[in-house]
């Protein structure tokens, strides 16, 4: 498995649990910089790499009305200070190929959203940056078929490539979390991430925003780090608050999630980021479940007949 190095403290594959945190979308600088600097301590706290995640312009919302950020000069110089000031690694989200070259001089990683995962000019754009390339798995698409993503990345000489894993279409305004889309895509030889906010959304399922169900974001998160994936989860902090986790159309609404985020989904992400370290010990240095309990340090004489 490759490893893909941002810093000492943080890397991807090489065996320590990281965490990619942050509001879905830049609402101001002061709630960036809140947001980040308490993720960070309670990473910090855990042995726990960080990095900040947010994006500059949500450009797929369900709505016309829906808020998508404050443009992508006003969120880099945003993103910028937060890397400046924290010391932490920044992500963020390109919709078009003309975003990518001045994402790429503020940002560590530049991230393709599902829905623009099979965009040959995009991923080309993005690996001629030479920046780390993180492609979310479409909803539509099978695991497997991400080697053709790869291979679209690579074809660009950039090997600084990340999977990340954030649920499948079911239905309508469903989606499902399959954990063997972790190995499968861990197959192509690169770090998969595991979005667990996103697993859990109501695609549009709200009629003019998209719903979710936020109680399942903890063991799906267990779950992934069981099932192998590179010790990663992408939490959005603000994904945390409500049951409609996604797009917020209402400026009221965003200045109230603004001012209970400290409050509300700091604790929550705390609790999230302590089961993941407590996960860390016994299973991230394992290959994963799917390959067998012996990787698990289990043997024919733990399983009992009498298990329930």
């Amino acid at each position: 498995m490759k490893t893909v190095e941002l810093s000492p403290e943080v890397s991807f594959g090489g065996g320590k649990l990281c965490v990619i945190a942050g509001p879905c979308v830049i609402e101001s600088p002061d709630l960036c910089m809140e947001v980040a600097r308490g993720a960070k301590e309670i990473c910090d706290s855990l042995g726990l790499g960080y990095v900040f995640k947010a994006s500059f312009d949500k450009a797929n919302r369900t709505s016309v009305g829906s808020f998508r950020g404050l443009g992508i000069g006003r969120g880099l110089e945003i993103l910028g200070a937060v890397k400046q000031e924290l010391g932490v690694p920044v992500l963020t989200d390109v919709h078009e190929t003309w975003q990518v070259e001045p994402a790429a001089e503020v940002v560590d990683i530049l991230q393709v959203p599902a829905f623009l995962c099979r965009q040959t000019d995009l991923l080309i754009a993005c690996g001629q940056s030479g920046r780390v390339v993180n492609v979310k798995k479409g909803q539509f698409l099978a695991p497997h078929d991400m080697i053709n993503v790869v291979r679209k990345v690579e074809s660009t000489g950039n090997t600084s490539i990340l999977l990340t894993e954030r649920g499948a279409s079911f239905g309508y305004n469903q989606l499902i979390a399959d954990m063997t889309a972790i190995p499968e895509m861990q197959a192509t030889g690169y770090p998969v991430v595991f979005d667990a906010t996103h697993s859990v959304q109501r695609p549009g399922g709200e009629g003019t925003f998209s719903g979710g169900n936020r109680q399942h974001i903890a063991v799906l998160t267990r779950s992934a780090v069981a099932a192998g994936a590179e010790r990663q989860t992408q939490p959005g902090l603000d994904d945390m608050l409500t049951a409609a986790p996604g797009e917020r159309g209402e400026a009221a609404g965003r200045a109230r999630r603004a001012g209970d985020l400290a409050i509300h989904a700091a604790p929550e992400f705390a609790l999230v980021a302590e089961h993941l370290e407590g996960l860390a010990d016994p299973l991230q240095r394992q290959p994963g479940l799917a390959e067998g309990l012996d990787d698990c340090g289990l043997d024919e004489s733990d399983e009992r007949d009498d298990r329930s």
